[in-house]
């Protein structure tokens, strides 16, 4: 069972959320400027990846999951021990209407859009290096 008061509940599983959303948010980011820079060209110079730039979209990453993280703490939501009560997470099991949309929220903006950007930005890196790879066997 989990051995700590509801505070520490709260807090691991604040914690574990916002470090998940963002680990995802941040491969999501990634794949999308290789993305921008291999089948963008052109917009890979006009825009020069600069320290400056990875520290805005790491600022973004770091926002958009404080913004995920912190609704349960504004009652959108809940966090509270798990079904085997060994740890704490997001309460899965919606008991309202906030929470239900809450959990959606999180399904489509911080889990199939996350992971679409990512399929999507490297399916264009591949097909962009099979064109290249048969152009150059052409040449």
């Amino acid at each position: 069972r989990w051995l700590f008061n509801q505070a520490v509940c709260t807090l691991y599983a604040f914690c574990g959320v916002l470090f998940g959303l963002c680990s995802l948010t941040s491969l999501t980011v990634l794949s999308t400027v290789c993305c921008l820079k291999v089948c963008y060209p052109a917009y890979g110079r006009c825009w020069d990846f600069s320290p400056c730039h990875a520290g805005v979209l790491l600022l973004c990453v770091w926002a958009y999951a404080l913004v995920f993280a912190t609704a349960p703490l504004a009652e959108w939501g809940s966090y509270g021990p798990e079904p085997y009560g060994t740890a704490c997470c997001i309460t899965w099991e919606a008991s309202s209407r906030e929470a239900t949309l809450y959990i959606l929220a999180l399904f489509i903006f911080c889990y199939l859009l996350p992971c679409l950007l990512i399929l999507v930005s490297y399916s264009l890196i591949l097909w962009r290096v099979r064109v290249s790879r048969r152009a150059v066997r052409q040449h």
